[in-house]
């Protein structure tokens, strides 16, 4: 269940949940229908002596987002003192997403395991030169390419053109009818893609990567290529789900 994003001022069901757990955590004498002065204070308190799933410590802002919320869910494991939960980040989930993009996520978590990475020169190597797949020759970014090259691998082939780039992609599966926001009434799901615009909101250049997972406490786990400097490898990378920066979207293959 996704729940809402709480702040001052706030009122209704899901402020009484909140002002209900704190109050059985010690933290709130009271519960209570409206997120006054004195429940965002309350919230700070508690954010201050946790952390996240990924061992992080909350922001300490007074607003209850994903990452609070799973902290007042496992009062156990969020202690300021706790250890991150261990990951698996080398397999697929056991359940989620559509039958194209779970197998075009295991070819890439095969891909990441196997050491796929940049070799020699920036955009360069016999890795990214497999994913451009004869289009172009390296040196040339590479993320889109090796997206399309996991979907490629298929006994039925890419449910898309082949594309070197991220946006391209996203606009295809938005011709389709595949796109989704991931604004809490569609969530992501392992081997959905996720795009990101670069320099500007509506220009042409972008990124993508794979879904691998959302994680009930509201990390976003992800496996890319291309990112980053020389030797950029396929790797895992996570993020706060409600705090994604230049995000365009997510999409399902079906």
């Amino acid at each position: 269940m996704t729940r809402p994003v709480l702040r001052i001022n706030n009122q209704g069901a899901a402020v009484r949940e909140l002002s209900a757990i704190l109050k059985e955590r010690g933290y709130l004498g009271t519960v209570t229908d409206t997120f006054d002065r004195t429940v965002r204070a309350v919230v700070k308190e508690f954010q201050s002596r946790h952390v996240d799933e990924r061992g992080r410590p909350l922001v300490v802002d007074g607003v209850v987002g994903p990452l609070t919320w799973w902290a007042l869910d496992h009062p156990d494991n969020s202690a300021i003192l706790a250890q991150p939960v261990a990951l698996d980040l080398t397999v697929v989930p056991p359940s989620g997403g559509s039958p194209r993009g779970r197998a075009a996520l295991a070819v890439a978590l095969a891909e990441m395991r196997a050491g796929a990475k940049e070799i020699g020169a920036n955009n360069s190597g016999p890795w990214v030169e497999k994913y451009l797949n004869g289009i172009l020759s390296p040196p040339a970014n590479w993320c889109a390419a090796f997206v399309s090259w996991c979907f490629a691998q298929h006994p039925e082939g890419i449910p898309f053109r082949y594309s070197l780039g991220a946006r391209d992609i996203r606009d295809q599966f938005r011709r389709k009818g595949w796109t989704y926001e991931g604004d809490g009434s569609h969530q992501p799901e392992p081997g959905d893609i996720i795009v990101w615009w670069r320099e500007q909101p509506d220009g042409w250049k972008g990124h993508i990567g794979f879904v691998h997972h959302l994680s009930e406490g509201g990390i976003l786990y992800t496996i890319e290529g291309n990112k980053g400097g020389f030797p950029a490898p396929v790797r895992a990378f996570d993020y706060t789900f409600s705090q994604i920066d230049r995000l365009l979207g997510f999409g399902r293959a079906q």
